[in-house]
């Protein structure tokens, strides 16, 4: 009689046998059984991350970013210049910055602004403050409002479900672009009159809540198609049968095993949002002075392209190389979270 307990293999004659991995863990030295044995998805996560050149790279220029940017007003002490401050004596007679690059100097790193005679140093420091802290908070503000609509229609299905996909694409069918253009300065009049200057930090905060409340839409599509396809999967009906109530289900079981996802929304929304502020102060909609912004340097430096082109220089690179970092930052993210991936 045969052994059932002992199914006969099924490898065919000449084939090599498939090994046990727990003798070939077994038989490894200890280093090397580690490196197997006990790692969590969100261990290989990071371990892919660390691997990638290109997402080491990015994350030390954004570290340098973000610590610059923290710095501002550490800076401003150090110099003891003030973005606000103007040194019209060191601007000749056609309000351009006397020396060589735009007025490099020892007290001035970066020159001055032709016409103001403002610090680009300063301005550029406190204008990469005022993109990352637009940027991150609209992109949080997007992510909870997706998060939380996702979430609720994917789980409630039915009637609700329809309805926030029919919000969603009504949503979808707005330039996004246009429609900022269009809506903040009107909301301003709703509050402020002609001759009443609105304050910086209003313009801040309607741009923010434009942003999030129009970018929600593909954080919620994502989320949605997430938790349908996880709803009725095992460990969620295991909880449900031993008689956990809806927030259990949806904090605890749900919305851990999507987390990547969301992550890597985020990541990608914060560059284009830096992007879009930058747009709308080029087209003098987004924030307003005294506060800096490195849209408007560059707005305010068109006429000065051919005479000091280091003036549209320094605020442009610096979008530039925020915004590619981000991006490529985001794409490294993302195929680290994919457990599909070989990098």
């Amino acid at each position: 009689m045969s052994d059932l307990s002992h199914p006969p293999s099924l490898t065919a004659p000449g084939d090599p046998a498939e090994p046990d991995p727990a003798v070939s863990a077994a038989a490894l030295p200890g280093a090397d059984r580690r490196e197997i044995v006990g790692r969590s998805p969100n261990q290989l996560a990071w371990l892919r991350l660390k691997r990638d050149r290109t997402a080491r790279l990015s994350a030390l220029t954004l570290a340098v970013a973000g610590l610059v940017a923290l710095g501002a007003p550490l800076l401003g002490r150090l110099t003891g210049i003030d973005p606000t401050d103007k040194f019209a004596g060191r601007l000749n007679d056609y309000g351009m910055p006397i020396g060589y690059a735009g007025g490099i100097s020892a007290e001035h790193w970066l020159g001055l602004e032709p016409g103001s005679g403002r610090d680009i140093l300063l301005q550029l420091v406190y204008g990469l403050r005022t993109s990352l802290f637009i940027a991150f908070a609209s992109a949080l503000l997007a992510s909870f409002i997706g998060v939380a609509v996702g979430v609720l229609a994917g789980w409630a299905r039915g009637w609700l479900d329809s309805a926030v996909n029919w919000l969603i694409d009504l949503t979808l069918a707005f330039p996004f672009l246009i429609f900022a253009l269009a809506v903040i300065p009107i909301l301003q009049d709703r509050f402020y009159t002609e001759r009443e200057a609105p304050p910086p930090a209003f313009r801040v905060a309607l741009i923010i809540a434009t942003f999030g409340l129009f970018s929600w839409t593909y954080t919620a599509r994502l989320v949605r198609g997430q938790v349908i396809s996880l709803r009725e999967r095992e460990f969620v009906e295991a909880a449900r049968a031993a008689g956990a109530g809806t927030g259990h289900l949806l904090f605890r079981q749900l919305l851990p095993n999507i987390w990547a996802p969301i992550l890597v929304t985020v990541s990608l929304n914060v560059p284009q949002f830096i992007a879009i502020e930058a747009a709308l102060a080029f087209v003098n909609i987004g924030v307003t002075e005294p506060t800096p912004d490195l849209g408007r340097m560059i707005y305010n430096s068109i006429g000065y392209v051919a005479s000091d082109p280091w003036y549209t220089l320094f605020p442009g690179l610096t979008i530039f190389l925020l915004v590619l970092a981000f991006n490529l930052f985001g794409d490294a993210l993302r195929d680290s979270l994919d457990p599909r991936s070989t990098r």
